[in-house]
């Protein structure tokens, strides 16, 4: 008489190879975590600027994020008509990101050691170069960047993006520090 199924025996046998692989992969997944979560953080930036840039030329109106480092979050919003860029008064927020939400993602500048600029330099206090107003990247209703600057972000372990807007016809780029450079 054949019975059908699995003696203990081969269940152990399967068990202790699962807990081989597993002891393997988890230690290189914890150290690849980080950047997979800071690189998510910094294409969602590059996508929600690019996304206040389109929305300006739609609604042919002034759009704008701020980013707010003391909070770590930043907010795309629409609607100053009264020049006043601020998340209060008559402005309509549009979406709202915490970068804590990105579990160690931070506004900063980790190993880099110049700012994404092409003459580089020193990186702002507060890891975001755009100053007038301050930390705040505006979009004309003709999609062009009022304001250029960068905003750093980084990870527990130093790694890097930089994402701005370098010139005033608007083109947003993404940057990644590779230990030496921005590329």
């Amino acid at each position: 008489m054949k019975k059908d199924g699995f003696t203990i025996i081969e269940l152990l046998v399967t068990l202790i190879v699962l807990a081989i692989v597993a002891s393997i992969s988890i230690p290189v997944f914890s150290r690849w975590l980080p950047d997979y979560r800071l690189r998510n953080a910094a294409r969602e930036v590059y996508s929600n600027m690019q996304l206040t840039k389109m929305n300006s030329v739609k609604h042919n109106a002034e759009w704008a994020i701020i980013f707010n480092p003391a909070v770590n979050r930043y907010v795309v919003f629409s609607d100053a008509v009264d020049g006043d860029w601020t998340t209060t008064g008559d402005n309509i927020i549009f979406r709202t990101v915490n970068l804590s939400d990105y579990e160690g993602i931070r506004y900063g500048h980790g190993n880099a050691t110049t700012n994404a600029t092409q003459t580089g330099g020193p990186f702002p206090g507060d890891n975001v170069s755009y100053t007038t107003p301050d930390n705040v990247v505006r979009f004309s209703s003709r999609g062009m960047a009022i304001d250029l600057g960068y905003v750093y972000l980084s990870n527990s372990k130093g790694s890097s993006y930089a994402v701005g807007t370098p010139s005033l016809a608007g083109a947003i780029v993404l940057k990644k520090w590779n230990g030496s450079a921005w590329e």
